[in-house]
């Protein structure tokens, strides 16, 4: 059996590489070993194959034989966070029921239901900034996200257990994204307190009061049932799968973490990027604008979705810095050749989103930001993958979507912004995850001619 090469540093130190900073130790494995190598992240671990090659992400990702499996128990290391029933830990048959269930609130007619609260939510935070005074634009895109699945997803809108909860989720993802929570996920035996020092401790603790609450509002959900409610709780509480069977209390605690982090951290960061990128390119601004003001001061979120401009800006945003860098991994359960090499079981592949959306073959000049690639052509799902891909794909990246577009539409479409530093902003690791190396500043200069709110109807 033929691995592909990699290097040949022990494997703490590439460990420590992976966690420190996954992008350059990518770019430099793939610099000189090429579009498909090995690391090993523990010394007696079955090797790890990083891919960015279309063709192979394609045979990787479509693959429905006995050769390769997405078990969840390789997505294990979420599990802290997200639950034993979360869509992503899981596999198999359980897997495929939950993703059953909860694809319907992310389609079709229901998605016009999320339209309106993307947009109040969005106006209420923004109007909090001052003419003058520089804020963190990625503070003001996490209030964002998180107010929009509290209300979307939770169907909480207000009251003392939404304000608690917001909180504590709200702090429980932000520790999350330390460094040093990352170090103890990659490193089981260090997850425990240590007397005076107890990080892990406290996170668990957190968790259990956010779960206590949950726990409160399904039951109360059970208890006063009501079927004129359109948030995604609501309607996972009411579907059942082939069997007739509908969801657990904790799966539902489970999908609801699992909503939260796939749909807070990565929105809040991808329109953090899309400001930056918006704001720092002069020429990019100035099309977005003339695009959104030619659909008048009253445009149905429909044809804001439709925009091209605006969707080549948020799909290239994607593209230069995705929030996610990897696809879930597929272990090999049988012999299988991935083109010149034969790959023994228990072998990991890993695609590798940021390696594959740097490819200078399909996106010339890739570390430049130019949305419109977007506009020439269109990219193969195994070109450009901000969302995975394969029966793990994201079920929420048509939220994700219509979210990104109608907060930036609700946004530029109302202030003056501007950069307060037009220096370079570079990504690095984020829990698991990616996000800005510095804080982003912005400062609104002026407030721009709308007569009215972006949003009267939906027909998304």
């Amino acid at each position: 059996m033929k691995l592909p090469n990699g290097p040949q540093i022990p494997a703490l130190l590439q460990m420590v590489r992976w966690i420190t900073n996954p992008m350059s130790f990518m770019e430099a494995c793939a610099k000189r070993y090429g579009e498909i190598f090995t690391i090993r992240l523990e010394k007696d671990s079955p090797p790890m194959v990083i891919v960015s090659n279309p063709q192979a992400l394609q045979q990787i990702l479509t693959n429905d034989t006995k050769e390769l499996e997405a078990p969840g128990e390789m997505n294990d290391v979420f599990e802290f966070l997200l639950g034993k029933h979360s869509l992503i830990t899981i596999s198999g048959a359980e897997h495929q029921r939950q993703r059953q269930l909860l694809m319907p609130p992310f389609h079709g007619e229901r998605m016009r239901n999320y339209s309106q609260v993307i947009t109040d939510v969005t106006q209420k935070v923004i109007s909090q900034y001052q003419i003058g005074k520089p804020f963190n634009i990625r503070s003001a895109t996490q209030a964002i996200t998180m107010r929009v699945i509290m209300q979307a997803v939770f169907g909480l809108h207000e009251g003392l257990r939404a304000e608690k909860l917001q909180q504590i989720l709200g702090e429980i993802l932000e520790k999350a994204s330390s460094r040093l929570i990352v170090t103890l996920l990659f490193f089981p035996a260090l997850q425990r307190d240590f007397g005076p020092i107890n990080f892990w401790g406290k996170q668990m603790r957190r968790q259990q009061e956010a779960d206590k609450l949950i726990y409160e509002e399904i039951r109360e959900r059970r208890e006063q049932p009501d079927s004129s409610r359109t948030d995604i709780l609501s309607l996972l509480m009411a579907a059942k799968d082939e069997a007739g069977q509908p969801m657990t209390d904790e799966e539902l605690r489970d999908e609801l973490i699992t909503l939260l982090v796939a749909g807070h951290e990565t929105t809040a960061t991808a329109l953090a990027w899309a400001f930056y990128w918006i704001h720092k390119l002069p020429s990019v601004r100035q099309k977005l604008l003339q695009e959104l003001d030619s659909l008048g001061n009253h445009p149905d979120p429909g044809m804001i979705f439709k925009l091209p401009y605006l969707n080549a800006v948020c799909s290239e945003t994607l593209r230069i810095y995705p929030v996610g860098i990897l696809t879930f991994p597929r272990v090999v359960r049988k012999p299988f050749s991935l083109g010149a090499y034969e790959l023994e079981p228990d072998t990991v592949l890993v695609g590798s989103i940021y390696l594959a959306h740097h490819r200078e073959d399909i996106y010339p000049e890739p570390k430049q930001f130019k949305p419109e690639r977007f506009l020439e052509r269109q990219f193969s799902p195994y070109e450009y993958l901000p969302f995975g891909g394969g029966a793990r794909r994201c079920i929420g990246l048509a939220f994700a979507l219509l979210e990104m577009k109608l907060a930036l539409a609700t946004i530029l479409s109302s202030l003056e912004l501007e950069l307060v530093d037009n220096g370079e902003v570079r990504p690095k690791r984020r829990g698991l995850v990616t996000g800005p190396d510095r804080p982003i500043q912005m400062v609104v200069t002026s407030q721009r001619q709308v007569k009215s709110p972006i949003l009267q109807t939906s027909t998304v």
